[in-house]
């Protein structure tokens, strides 16, 4: 469970939703604490991108009770959350392929002056110190995610593990306060994961960035995840540190197989 000196950025309260007669989330309560990594584990069919999916507003639970920073926000849309700084992944959309690392993390800024027609000609001055800035920004972000000797790169060229650098680098763009990651370390070398990994940890310690995230690359969660929650056929299973999780018979019968006795 989370210390008593850590706040509560993200609370569920006995959650649910359901498909048909499918309970893919099955009254579901814990916490996420402020400037810690809090990892979700279960095995396909646990419930945890449908748990995502309520998080984030793109599904709306059929009971209980979410709060973002103290504020209920189970009724709201993707676009109403994602402005009041949670922010899943997916919600910064897929790299285009034909603009380079630079103009992909440009394009992230919501409500740009130069997209208004009029601005171009009538305000330009706005619409040049605008863009500037932005630009500084994205420069800065890239340097942070150790993507800057790559800012002139089609997006398309990159390798999975720098596709997944610039998606964290096009999230940090949006400046939210709590991100989920869905399996940021799917498709990358061990290499590339390390690398993830460390950038993870700094946007948490250096920028104060609060972090969610799904994974099934257990070295990953187990490195940089705690605490871990483990789900089970839509509920809740358990809560712990790493060490706690991997003597768990539950968890490792039912996840890691034994691999990680």
């Amino acid at each position: 469970m989370n210390s008593g000196n850590d706040s509560i950025i993200l609370s569920l309260q006995d959650v649910n939703k359901h498909f048909g007669g499918i309970k893919a989330v099955d009254g579901v309560s814990f916490d996420v604490a402020s400037h810690r990594i809090t990892g979700l584990i279960g095995p396909n069919g646990a419930g945890k991108t449908t748990l995502f999916n309520l998080i984030s507003s793109f599904y709306r639970p059929d009971s209980g009770r979410i709060f973002f920073k103290g504020e209920r926000i189970d009724s709201l849309s993707l676009h109403q959350t994602f402005h009041k700084g949670l922010c899943r992944t997916f919600q910064i959309s897929r790299e285009l392929k034909f603009m380079t690392v630079l103009e992909n993390l440009m394009l992230v800024p919501p409500d740009q002056e130069g997209e208004r027609l009029w601005r171009n000609w009538f305000s330009r001055g706005l619409v040049r110190r605008q863009e500037k800035d932005i630009r500084e920004k994205a420069l800065s972000v890239l340097d942070e995610s150790g993507l800057f000797k790559l800012k002139d790169e089609y997006a398309g060229n990159l390798s999975g593990g720098q596709k997944r650098l610039l998606e964290l680098a096009r999230t940090m763009m949006a400046e939210p306060e709590l991100i989920l990651f869905d399996e940021p370390g799917a498709g990358v070398t061990p290499g590339e994961r390390k690398i993830l990994a460390n950038r993870i940890q700094k946007l948490v310690s250096e920028k104060g960035v609060s972090v969610f995230l799904i994974g099934h690359e257990m070295e990953l969660v187990m490195d940089i995840c705690n605490p871990i929650i483990v789900m089970d056929r839509g509920r809740k299973l358990m809560e712990g540190g790493p060490a706690e999780i991997k003597k768990d018979s539950r968890v490792l019968e039912v996840y890691l197989g034994g691999a990680a006795k």
